[in-house]
This record gives structure tokens, sequence and C-alpha cells, in this order.
């Protein structure tokens, strides 16, 4: 089933049909159906169809260049009309409205029940030789912070995400990272906060903006592929797991992340994300 999953997320735009998918599984067409249904608790079709519209909405949110018909296109539908009334029914908005004021929190009940959908039943397992201390080098970096619930950090993103293409940063020369000062799970949503940043060459005076050097370290890094959104796997493994059977200490710097590769960039299952925990 993770192949099915991971191979509708390559797919992208495509419906794909239950032989191939059954193929894909190594199962039974007759029994492929019942099984998707029984181990996730949706149909592949609507699997499918979610799947799609919620790649429609990041780019509907972060790709001002690219217009609603070809992006409608690329999810499957032969017409607006058919993609609006399809996005509205599961995010509650038509597209139009969406991309000039997104519903994040609609987006992220989203993301989150697909997330959980996968996660469940398919979890991520980590093992120490996964790990790896570097030295990691001092880093200077553009920070702008999110406060809030994290259901709501797409609106930061995106300002993020301007910025950077005002200001030519393109991920593909200046690294992204996110620094965490407080635990996204336990910290109340009123009280979450977390920074992100870009690595830069020349300093850039902006509002909201602000400049954070990560020091030269030693760090414990995992590479999570995959499941951008939740990062928990890695961090667990290396709090609750690595650290305590290693007996290293950790350094007087929050945990952060470099993002390798992202959604919608690359299709969901071929993001990649280093996770660091510094050590002391």
């Amino acid at each position: 089933m993770r192949r099915v999953l991971d191979h509708i997320d390559a797919q992208g735009h495509e419906h794909l049909g239950v032989d191939e998918l059954a193929a894909v599984a190594a199962f039974s067409p007759f029994h492929f159906q019942r099984q998707f249904s029984a181990l996730l608790g949706v149909g592949v079709g609507e699997y499918q169809r979610q799947t799609r519209l919620r790649r429609a909405a990041m780019r509907l949110a972060h790709r001002p260049g690219e217009t609603v018909t070809a992006i409608a296109l690329d999810a499957g539908y032969g017409s607006n009309e058919a993609f609006a009334r399809a996005f509205r029914s599961l995010l509650g908005q038509t597209p139009s409205a969406f991309r000039t004021s997104p519903d994040w929190q609609a987006l992220d009940t989203l993301v989150d029940r697909l997330n959980r959908l996968r996660s469940e039943h398919m979890q991520e397992h980590f093992q120490s030789s996964d790990v790896e201390i570097v030295d990691f080098p001092e880093t200077r970096l553009l920070t702008f912070e999110h406060r809030g619930a994290p259901a709501l950090i797409g609106a930061t993103v995106q300002q993020f995400v301007a910025f950077r293409r005002a200001h030519r940063l393109p991920p593909e020369v200046c690294d992204t990272f996110n620094l965490f000062p407080v635990d996204p799970i336990t910290t109340p949503a009123d009280d979450f906060h977390m920074l992100l940043g870009v690595a830069t060459p020349r300093p850039i005076e902006a509002d909201g903006f602000s400049t954070w050097t990560i020091p030269a370290m030693r760090a414990a890094r995992i590479v999570q592929i995959g499941q951008s959104d939740n990062l928990a796997p890695g961090f667990d493994f290396l709090y609750g797991q690595w650290l305590p059977a290693t007996g290293e200490e950790t350094h007087d710097h929050p945990p952060f992340v470099r993002r390798v590769s992202f959604y919608p960039d690359v299709p969901l299952h071929e993001a990649v994300t280093e996770l660091y925990l510094p050590l002391a």
C-alpha cells in the first residue's frame, strides 16, 4: 500500500485505474479496492481526488504565476467549472477565492487528514544507523517568525515565499531552514512560534525579518523522506531513542531542519528534509 500511495502521488494529475494500482500493490484487482478502503478508511478514488486537490491548493497559494486553468488541467479537470465545484466541495472556497484569501484552516484539516491516513498505517521507522553526527558550519539566515496556531502557518509561508521571490533568493541557490524554539506538539496553539529562514550571503533589511546565525556546531542529522508536513517521526526518534542510547548532550540551540526539496516542487513522497539535533 505504501507503493500505491507513492505511485498515486508521483502520477500527479492522472486518475489511476483499479487494475494499475492493484498491480502496483501486487494484489488481486478483485480485492484491491476493499483492501484499500479497509486499511485507509477511504475509497481509492476519493483518496486520489483529495490528493490532487491538495496539490492544486498548494499551487494556487504559492505559485502566483500559474493560471487557474493550468492548475485545473493538471489536477485532472477538463474545465474550470468542474474544478471549481470539486475544489469548493472539499475546501469551501472556489479556486479563485482561495488564491486571493486562502482558508488555511480548511487546507490544514485536509493535509492533516491525508497525513494521518498514511502515517497511522505506514509509520516511518528509523534506526541508529540512519543518524549521522556532522560538523554543521556557521550559517547566516534571514528569518521570518510565525506566531500562533501551527495550522495557520500557510499564511506565514506565503509571505515568506513572496519575500524570497521579490529578493531573488530561490531555494535552489539559497537554502531553506526552519528553527523550532518550542515543541509544536506540547505548546498551546496561541503560544506556538517558529522561524522560517533563508540562507543569504548578503544583508537584507525588510520589515518583519531579522538575522539569525546558526553557529558552527556538532549535530545529529537524520534525513526524513516524504511527510514534510509532519517532522515528528524523525525528531521523536532522535530525542526518544537515539539520544538516551548514545549519552550525547544537547547544545543550547533550538533544533532545526533544512528543506532540501519540498512539495509541490517534487512529489510528496520525494520531499527531503534534514533534521538536526544540536549537540554539545
